[in-house]
């Protein structure tokens, strides 16, 4: 979905890129940028306006965390280190949404869906870790149906909508269900089917 996302949004995405570029501001300060305004966005959430910090997170700061990479690439950035810088404050960032999402839950006394916020932060997290643990043993591993750019569009309308029960049910359940399947996908590469010529008793 998100190379999808992408290849559909390059033609706005590009000559924004360039602007940037031009001005000479840096892929990294972008990422951190994009984290601020997040954190901005969580603070928001959590004195009880979830429509302007969804708003904040969706038509700011997540359109910041795509100009990125573009950016890097024009500025001849692209290195470790700016794919490590962004991937962490990621993770910072929709952790800190979903802080916010939590105070907010709290604070309106909306008990039964707290526990259902921690899972969906579980599972968010859990999402990236396997893929990156994957990574670190070699491992390719897209796989799975909610990578982030789905994760920030469901919290993002729930905020706007102000339907957040239903928003973090399926941010919860989708985020488990999308690690078990990183999970079981380096299983299988770690664990490659005999050919059965081999498996044939000679």
């Amino acid at each position: 979905m998100e190379t999808w996302a992408r290849d559909r949004t390059k033609f706005i995405v590009e000559p924004i890129a360039k602007g940037i570029a031009k001005l000479g501001i840096s892929a990294n300060t972008i990422t951190l940028l994009s984290l601020l305004l997040n954190i901005l966005a969580a603070g928001v959430i959590a004195n009880d306006q979830p429509l302007w910090g969804g708003l904040l997170m969706g038509l700011i700061a997540m359109p910041l965390d795509a100009i990125d990479g573009p950016v890097a690439r024009l500025l001849n950035q692209q290195n470790a280190f700016g794919a490590f810088f962004d991937s962490v404050l990621d993770r910072f960032s929709e952790g800190a949404i979903l802080i916010g999402i939590t105070i907010l839950l709290i604070h309106r006394q909306e008990y039964p869906s707290v526990p259902i916020c921690l899972l969906a932060l579980l599972g968010s997290q859990m999402v990236s870790y396997t893929r990156a643990r994957a990574e670190g043993l070699k491992i390719e591993c897209k796989v799975g149906w909610f990578p982030r750019l789905p994760r920030v569009i469901v919290m993002a309308v729930g905020l706007i909508l102000d339907q957040l029960p239903v928003a973090l049910s399926v941010l919860a359940i989708a985020s488990l269900l999308t690690s078990l399947q990183r999970i079981i996908h380096v299983y299988r590469v770690t664990h490659p089917v005999e050919d059965s010529s081999e498996m044939r008793i000679s």
